[in-house]
């Protein structure tokens, strides 16, 4: 019996000692070393209490030892008791700073993080701004990464755009932060900045200039490595230096990521040089975590270890600031992974990188091994190396979008310093820093957007014939922010420069108002890579399909592109095309279906101006990615749908759009067998939008749980409906947007399905649906946004609490809607409301 006792007990104290608390805080407070005794003493004592159990009933002392075991696992609780006490009173302490109001002569403080590069700055203020208490207090919160130039423009574009949701284009910093303060007037407001370098009082001082007006209480997370501008303005007394991790915590660190386990207990002979590693790298996380990755294929190999701890790398200190555990990261690497990351150099610190796009560029520039040009192993080649790099900490989940990836300021360094005379990011200012005798090695140009860039900036590389690279970056890393933003490119560039750059494969001109492509651009042979998009072009020249290289064309968001040019199958190795959001664009090449290379095809028109068909697509057996069909409603039979064959296709976005035809032709039956037919592949889809279906119900595979990938769901203008899909078997699905019912009256069980149902839903969206009345029986466990617009009937709710809603809109509604869904949901911190039918005091009581 006292076996039983003390193995509950223990497994209890397991628990603890993997809380989410105690592993999240011991990176910060120098805890972790404790937590890994208690847990090795634990696990000897578990190891013999089966041994015990046997003889506890006969002999006596067994019986006593297992008493005292259980005095010692009294003795270990309390101890965990103190070690969580302690943690909590310190990841409490910081947030109690950003939960309090503090005495200053301004409505908001500073909460500064200091530390040098890669000890884990950004990874606490990233814990601090997902933390439960902080998400619930403030209103408005913003994340911004500042990096080594501080843009005051940029940086409050990014505040406007994180805090209000909305486009909007300023004509200078005074008309943004004018807009800006009116959004955070009496407001609860958190900003990050992350990576803040200046020293500048002015440039501090006209940034918070909108600030002012928050509600006091607001706080600002500073993460920087130099405490001067925090002296300068008062906060040396509340500065948190993060200090290196004490051996212990540093010794586990490696072993976690080199091991799989927290200690070198089952290792022992690697201890000694993880050990003598740990010493070298001076408790820095950024650095023993590379190491560590470095080493987890090496677990058998002492003798690898021993070469890493002896490297002559360690003698080269901080050579050009980079910290030699990276260093010897990047040697470890094969020399096609070199390669591949040194070309990261091109782009900016905190570039949001997308893997998909960077792929195709290393495959352009020739970096990854060429196949036959219709297998799509050449970009799975490049996706298992990007992992690669991925698995070895060279590249990091963003922290607000887990599709994209960044790479820490040090591994930016160190690309910057490995890519040599090979490559060159130009500065801003002019193309002066390049040297005439330079150009000869340079094989690779990038430059950062500018309002206006002269053809004075690039004229000395007229010149550089070997020159493979030339490509514009953005000016920050949010994209949206630059779509605000007008950007002009000296048309001497594309006249007299590009034809002088023979050899160029990458070619990269987006967002630039360019309105037509000159004719010498067909001359550029090697072309395998051309981003055009968000240009204002409205054709392509014909000779365009000279290239015969041709691997991607990016024409997103050309709005004023009408027409392919005629011979487009000319362009045989022609892999990736996006034509997305190109609204004046009515019709595909007839010849696309013969394009067996093509994997992305962002949208396909069907019928169109020469009569594109859907069954075309049957052939292009490597598409895969996002697509888009549009004008569904020219298919005539269904066996046509069927013909195209999506379920056997890797698709993991897929829309589908009918056309708003209002002369009676529609056939409400055949639209339903032709989307029954369009099932695409269930294990890849994560996004899935139907617009303008003209059937009056769904089929069976619209709300299918086999769909255990499915996060977004849009479904839009689909009039004749009277019922929907059931959504709520999808596991995953995350964002639901219904718009423009208008027929369906109520939403009830069939939305649901069977089980739980919307087990993972946070957003959710109900926009038009002027018949709507009555909605009942669903249950949103996780739903934190909540949007009804547009439904004036909608009277009766019948909804059980919702228990994690934080924002609540509603506009034109009847004001029973707000009535009942405010005493449902406890936890609302933002409310929007606008022409409430009936609306009075009666609402809040």
């Amino acid at each position: 019996m006292a076996e039983i006792v003390v193995s509950t007990f223990l497994s209890v104290l397991f628990e603890k000692l993997a809380s989410a608390t105690l592993q999240k805080l011991a990176p910060y407070n120098g805890i972790g070393s404790e937590i890994q005794k208690l847990q090795r003493s634990l696990s000897q004592i578990q190891c013999v209490l089966t041994d015990a159990s046997d003889k506890e009933t006969t002999n006596q002392s067994v019986k006593q030892w297992l008493n005292d075991l259980q005095h010692l696992a009294y003795d270990i609780d309390d101890v965990l008791d103190d070690l969580a006490t302690d943690a909590m009173h310190q990841k409490e302490a910081l947030i109690h700073k950003l939960l309090g109001v503090e005495p200053c002569d301004q409505n908001f403080s500073v909460v500064p993080i200091v530390g040098m590069g890669g000890v884990g700055k950004t990874t606490l203020a990233r814990l601090l701004y997902n933390e439960k208490q902080v998400k619930d207090h403030f209103e408005l919160k913003a994340w911004v990464c500042v990096s080594d130039e501080f843009d005051s423009f940029g940086i409050s574009k990014v505040i406007f755009q994180s805090v209000t949701g909305v486009n909007k284009e300023f004509a200078d910093l005074n008309l943004l932060q004018v807009d800006l303060r009116n959004h955070l007037r009496e407001k609860r407001f958190m900003l990050v900045l992350d990576d803040v370098w200046t020293e500048s009082c002015e440039d501090w001082e006209t940034l918070v200039a909108p600030f002012h007006v928050c509600t006091p209480g607001s706080k600002i997370i500073m993460t920087t490595r130099k405490d001067k501008l925090l002296k300068k303005l008062g906060y040396n007394h509340l500065i948190q230096h993060l200090q290196f991790l004490p051996c212990e915590d540093a010794l586990s660190l490696v072993a976690l990521h080199a091991l799989g386990v927290n200690n070198f207990d089952s290792h022992s002979s690697l201890k000694t040089h993880g050990e003598g590693i740990v010493k070298k790298c001076n408790g820095l996380p950024l650095a023993l975590i590379a190491l560590g990755r470095l080493l987890r294929t090496k677990k058998d190999e002492e003798e690898y270890w021993e070469e890493v701890l002896n490297s002559e790398i360690w003698s080269l200190q901080d050579v050009d600031g980079i910290v030699p555990a990276l260093r010897l990261s990047y040697h470890d690497l094969s020399a096609h992974l070199k390669q591949l990351f040194a070309y990261c150099s091109l782009f900016p610190k905190d570039f949001m990188y997308d893997k998909d796009e960077l792929v195709q560029l290393w495959m352009a520039e020739g970096f990854l091994p060429h196949l036959t040009s219709s297998d799509s192993r050449e970009e799975r080649l490049g996706h298992k190396y990007f992992d690669e790099l991925l698995s070895r900490s060279f590249f990091q989940y963003a922290s607000n979008n887990k599709s994209l990836f960044v790479m820490h300021d040090l591994m930016n360094d160190l690309a910057t310093t490995v890519a040599s005379e090979f490559f060159i990011r130009l500065k801003n200012e002019t193309g002066k820093d390049v040297k005439k005798e330079a150009l000869e090695k340079y094989h690779h140009m990038s430059f950062i957007r500018e309002e206006y860039v002269p053809y004075k900036k690039f004229e000395v590389f007229k010149g550089a014939k070997r020159l493979r690279t030339f490509l514009a970056t953005p000016v920050r890393v949010v994209p949206v922010v630059e779509s605000w933003q007008s950007f002009y490119l000296s048309n001497k560039i594309l006249v007299d420069l590009l034809p002088e750059l023979p050899m160029l494969r990458v070619l990269c001109l987006s967002d630039f108002c360019i309105s037509e492509i000159p004719e010498s651009i067909g001359t550029l042979r090697h072309l395998r890579y051309l981003n055009l998009s968000r240009t204002v072009i409205s054709h392509f020249p014909e000779n365009v399909c000279n290239l015969y290289n041709l691997q991607t064309l990016i024409v997103a968001g050309c709005r004023n592109l009408a027409k392919f040019p005629n011979n487009f199958l000319k362009l045989k190795n022609l892999r990736h095309l996006d034509i997305s959001d190109t609204p004046r664009l009515n019709q595909m090449p007839l010849e696309l279906g013969e394009s067996k290379s093509l994997q992305t095809l962002s949208k396909i028109i069907i019928g169109g101006e020469n009569g594109f068909e859907i069954t075309k697509l049957k052939d292009l057996e490597n598409l895969c990615g996002k697509i888009s069909i549009v004008g569904l409603d020219k298919v005539q039979n269904a066996t046509h749908a069927r013909e195209a064959n999506l379920s056997q296709k890797r698709l993991s976005e897929l829309e589908v759009v009918w056309s708003h035809v209002t002369d009676g032709s529609r056939n409400e039956m055949l639209e339903k067998d032709v989307l029954n037919e369009l099932k695409p592949r269930n294990d890849y889809l994560k996004e899935l939008k139907i617009d303008v279906f003209g059937g009056l119900e769904f089929p069976n595979w619209v709300g299918d749980p086999s769909f255990h990938n499915l996060k977004h769901v849009a479904i839009r203008d689909c009039n004749k409906c009277t019922s929907l899909p059931p959504l709520g078997q999808l596991p995953s699905l995350k964002e639901l947007f219904i718009e423009g019912f208008d027929e369906l009256k109520v939403v009830g069980l069939e939305l649901l399905g069977t089980g739980l149902g919307f087990t993972s839903l946070e957003i959710l969206s109900f926009v038009r649906m002027p018949m709507w009345e009555k909605w009942s029986g669903v249950v949103f466990p996780c739903l934190q946004k909540l949007r009804i617009e547009n439904c004036p009937n909608l009277s009766e709710i019948s909804l059980e609490a919702l228990p994690s809603l934080k924002t609540l809109k509603i506009n034109r509604c009847d004001n029973g809607v707000l009535r009942h869904i405010v005493h449902i949901a406890s936890s609302i911190t933002g409310l929007e409301i606008g022409s409430i039918l009936g609306l009075n005091d009666e609402v809040w009581k």
